[in-house]
């Protein structure tokens, strides 16, 4: 009797285990499962687009002297960041663009939040402001090389044009669009105009600067290519059009490629940092 109770339960404890094993597994199964439906439905479009350039390009539907397969472009990546082709390249790019969107946020937060605050100063400084903001930066940019030279000067003095104006209007947009009802609120209960300013409006004004920096960021990578195109001897920009005279075109595409994942990344973190700190938002859209 002792051997069979001691079986019983023994067949008992393993049947639990089993059951609790295959709870697990049918749980990440369907955990799987959701997250490839949503990685499918968010991407799909993009896997698909990407395929086709693949079997086009393979099947000589395209001119695969013009337009390589995805494989090839990958492979000219690889090599050019395993032996050091771009890695150079890379580090002279995000100096130039980090430079000139440092010195944009450096200028515009604190420069829209004064403009936003201060009607008066708003309305004084709002039309030259308009005027630069629609001049191309392409357009000025032979004016800052007579001035600057075919430097870095120049190069990051066009890029910070770009991307200063798409973030000072976003944060003189913020600042301006702050709920008056809470403002007034907060008035009522004592408090100052600075503890106003600190405490209600920036935070109401975070969200749209936010969207300024991710049009900053935008603007910086575009003008960085064009900077680099023209007289420089270095940078991602540079190996675009190197590549496109030397008829390596797989390595230009794989330029290309890079140019966009860092766009991509940039804008990732960007959306990262804004959820963490405007918390509130994703607590009340939930």
């Amino acid at each position: 009797m002792k051997k069979v109770t001691t079986y019983d339960v023994t067949t008992r404890g393993v049947t639990k285990a089993l059951n609790g094993n295959n709870a697990r597994l049918r749980q990440l199964g369907q955990a799987l499962t959701r997250a490839g439906n949503v990685c499918l439905g968010r991407y799909g479009a993009l896997v698909a687009f990407f395929g086709l350039w693949q079997l086009a390009s393979s099947l000589d539907w395209l001119n695969v002297a013009v337009i390589p397969p995805l494989d090839r472009i990958v492979v000219a990546l690889y090599n050019a960041v395993l032996h050091g082709t771009l890695m150079d390249d890379i580090g002279i790019s995000l100096q130039r663009s980090g430079i000139a969107f440092g010195a944009s946020v450096l200028i515009a937060i604190p420069l829209g939040l004064v403009m936003g605050s201060f009607r008066a100063i708003e309305q004084s400084l709002d039309p030259i402001l308009q005027l630069f903001r629609q001049t191309s930066a392409l357009a000025v940019y032979p004016v800052f090389i007579l001035l600057m030279g075919l430097g870095e000067a120049s190069k990051i003095f066009v890029i910070f044009w770009a991307s200063v104006f798409p973030l000072l209007m976003n944060t003189i947009t913020g600042v301006q669009q702050a709920d008056s009802k809470l403002i007034e609120m907060v008035r009522v209960f004592g408090a100052s105009r600075f503890e106003v300013f600190r405490r209600v409006v920036v935070p109401s004004a975070i969200p749209s600067i936010f969207v300024g920096l991710r049009l900053s960021a935008t603007s910086t990578l575009l003008l960085l290519v064009a900077a680099e195109m023209i007289g420089a001897n270095r940078g991602i920009g540079f190996q675009v059009m190197n590549a496109q005279y030397n008829f390596q075109i797989p390595l230009m595409f794989a330029a290309i490629f890079l140019l966009a994942g860092l766009g991509l990344l940039a804008n990732y973190l960007l959306v990262a940092l804004q959820k963490r700190l405007c918390r509130w938002e994703n607590d009340g859209s939930t």
